[in-house]
């Protein structure tokens, strides 16, 4: 009898264990689901290249730092190179959302092809300087001194926008008071090399090796080794900077909504400071 009351006695114990087991655990399950909820993704990040002309680099690292800070969903990535160059990979299908130029030719390229939605975006202007390293070895005083004999002009590819935009300066040159006749063609007989872009002129006569360059007002700025040379102002040629959202862009609303913040109070005061003038 007493072999049989323990027996049962037994069982009993077991399940009151087991049942304290069970109740033990129950208080973790909201843990569990705590550590699911930690683990959850957050809101998706529109990620957005920008291709820009090589002039506008230090403006927009400043740009995106402010941009970004401002819209915390979206984050860009920017992509510099001669506008030309930029205009070329779009075409060839290269997987940009924005394209900013130093012009207007090469996004309405874009626009013509039905590669950019819309119309352009004027953002931006620049002016045009003649530039020397710091030490000025060849002595150039005045752009005149472009076209003496002996010294060494870089320029840039012919169908990067500075380009044109110096060509147009050379001539407007030769028409001031004081210039050789024969200015223009001295001015390109002394071109010792050209390079991709912008980027590449300044850095090159920093280095020294080369005498002068044209190159906008803003890259002499940014530039601590190298010296701006007066332009005549009657002479001097205004840049205008445009920029489209590129028709394949992953995030159409979200590249517009960058370039409208470029091209108003905020971008502009970015752009201002440095050296780049209003749209308009």
């Amino acid at each position: 009898m007493r072999s049989r009351l323990g027996a049962v006695l037994s069982v009993l114990a077991v399940v009151l264990i087991a049942c304290s087991a069970s109740g033990a655990t129950s208080p973790t399950a909201p843990a569990a689901s705590a550590s699911t909820a930690s683990t959850a993704p957050s809101a998706a990040t529109a990620e957005l290249t920008i291709y820009a002309a090589s002039s506008l680099k230090s403006a927009l690292d400043k740009a995106r730092t402010e941009y970004e800070a401002a819209n915390p969903g979206t984050r860009l990535v920017i992509s510099t190179d001669a506008s030309s160059a930029l205009e070329t990979k779009i075409e060839q299908g290269a997987p940009a959302d924005v394209f900013l130029s130093a012009d207007t030719a090469n996004p309405q390229k874009l626009v013509d092809k039905a590669l950019a939605n819309g119309s352009l975006t004027n953002f931006a202007k620049n002016r045009l300087t003649v530039i020397v390293p710091k030490d000025n070895p060849a002595k150039i005083q005045t752009p005149a001194d472009l076209a003496k004999a002996g010294v060494k002009v870089i320029a840039a590819g012919d169908a990067v926008p500075v380009t044109k935009y110096a060509n147009k300066l050379v001539g407007n040159l030769a028409k001031e008071p004081g210039y050789p006749p024969d200015f223009v063609d001295a001015y390109n007989a002394n071109i010792a090399s050209r390079e991709d872009n912008v980027g590449a002129i300044v850095a090159k006569v920093g280095m020294e090796q080369g005498d002068a360059a044209i190159v906008y007002m803003t890259d002499a700025n940014a530039q601590a080794d190298v010296a701006p040379v007066d332009v005549p102002p009657d002479a001097n040629v205004i840049a205008t900077y445009a920029g489209a959202v590129v028709k394949s862009s992953a995030n159409p609303s979200a590249s517009n909504a960058f370039l409208t913040w470029l091209a108003g109070p905020d971008g502009q005061a970015v752009l201002s400071g440095f050296g780049f003038l209003p749209p308009t």
